[in-house]
């Protein structure tokens, strides 16, 4: 099928190569030509595991292509996926001025029948303004379809390759059928293709996000709940997960979640309810729980130095919202930097992929390490704020001998407890005992 893929985001870019890796012609169309000539020329502008060898391999193939002509990708196109940017409001509703604004242009460039998909995330009604944007101008047959993504970053071409369901909200069997041919090849192994109607499609992906966000939130309320009571919220979270009925995944406790998509769907669906006059009681502390975990790390920190951080210096290890992705947005990393320098300390800090989109948002407020043991020299303490598997088992004796102190503030429970004990650290991480100096 040939496919057109409107925006170059981490949604556009793994999707349309995905998509071309099943042997469809793709073209992606972006307005930033900076960023379509440095695709043309096989350079990938994310960071994401996996993605690289497809891409490169469907560039080679002539199955993948970049412009940033919007006519020239749709013109032959039969199914054109709209991956464009949402961000939230100040009101916390998303922004749908990109999604929208890219529909009235379509309505008088396509000549012929075209299925136009929403993929990127929208709140409920969405599909229906896209429709009426494009019948402003459209002369011919089209179809709008609401197809979420549910894609984790680090493992999305992972995800998007096998995935467990594929959600398709249109009412029009013509774009079914389209649907079910572009997705059949990804679910050979019996995976669902769930056909629903377009609304039902838009609230399932906030659904899903934000019941994950809520699993998240409550372990760290238990995980808080747990150091008042002299309780382990690792032993916790293992007899929890082993109810079928519960999971154990989203069960680990830290310092809040991040990233592109948990924050502003979670924002974005309580404000949808409130558009509804529906008080969503849950989601709105499942928001306060989150910014308040962030803090958390911070008055251990500021407990352990008596409310005293000036001259003090932190190593950072991790500042991307989770690992194997170089996505900062809505790090809990950068809120604890920030508390940090306001209370005068400084902060040198490294990640493995991370570092240059947090120093173009920083600039030289903090240091940057060139690897993590360097972070350490001269450091007053450790704290860990992302879970890199690099950082699961380090040189405990190095990190000894570069520090000033043997102190490490855990805020994703990297380690077990019995690894900074045996070498002699204070170690404070989340829901668990302290380990105090040896």
């Amino acid at each position: 099928m040939k496919i057109a893929v409107v925006g170059t985001g981490y949604v556009g870019l793994v999707s349309g190569t995905c998509f071309a890796e099943t042997g469809n012609n793709v073209i992606c169309v972006d307005i930033d030509k900076e960023k379509v000539d440095k695709l043309k020329s096989g350079i990938l502008t994310i960071y994401e595991p996996q993605l690289d060898v497809y891409f490169e391999r469907n560039i080679k193939q002539n199955r993948l292509s970049f412009t940033t002509n919007l006519q020239e990708a749709i013109e032959e196109a039969e199914v054109i996926f709209l991956a464009l940017p949402t961000p939230p409001g100040e009101d916390g509703s998303a922004d749908l001025s990109y999604v929208l604004g890219v529909a009235e242009q379509l309505g008088s460039m396509i000549k012929d029948y075209k299925v136009i998909v929403d993929k990127s995330t929208v709140p409920v009604g969405t599909a229906d303004r896209v429709h009426k944007a494009l019948a402003k101008n459209a002369t011919c047959d089209f179809d709008v379809v609401s197809n979420p993504e549910f894609l984790r970053e680090g493992y999305a071409v992972e995800d998007f390759l096998k995935p467990e369901r594929v959600v398709i909200g249109t009412s029009s069997e013509r774009a079914q059928k389209v649907m079910k041919r572009l997705y059949e090849p990804f679910v050979r192994q019996g995976n669902p293709i769930i056909m629903m109607d377009e609304k039902s499609a838009e609230l399932t992906k906030y659904a899903a996000n934000s019941f994950l966000a809520t699993k998240i939130s409550f372990m760290n309320e238990i995980a808080n709940l747990c150091e008042l009571v002299d309780a382990d919220v690792d032993m916790v979270r293992m007899g929890m997960g082993s109810d079928s009925r519960i999971g154990k995944r989203f069960l680990f406790p830290g310092i809040g979640y991040g990233g592109s998509c948990f924050p502003k769907d979670v924002q974005a669906l309580v404000k949808t309810a409130n558009e509804y006059k529906y008080d969503f009681k849950i989601l709105d502390t499942v928001l306060d729980v989150n910014d308040n975990q962030k803090k958390i790390i911070v008055e251990k920190i500021k407990k352990y130095y008596n409310n005293d951080l000036k001259g003090k210096t932190f190593a950072i290890w991790g500042l991307a919202f989770k690992p194997n992705t170089d996505d900062i947005r809505e790090a809990p990393a950068l809120s604890i930097i920030e508390s940090l320098l306001e209370a005068g300390a400084t902060v040198k800090a490294y990640d493995p992929e991370a570092m240059n989109n947090v120093k173009r948002l920083l600039g030289d407020k903090i240091e940057f390490a060139i690897n993590q043991y360097d972070a350490l020299t001269n450091a007053d303490a450790l704290v860990i704020c992302t879970e890199w598997s690099v950082f699961r088992n380090p040189d405990f004796d190095k990190i000894k001998s570069e520090l000033k102190e043997a102190v490490i503030f855990d805020g994703r429970n990297v380690f077990e407890m019995n690894r900074p004990e045996e070498k002699g650290f204070y170690y404070n991480s989340m829901g668990r005992q302290i380990i105090e100096k040896k």
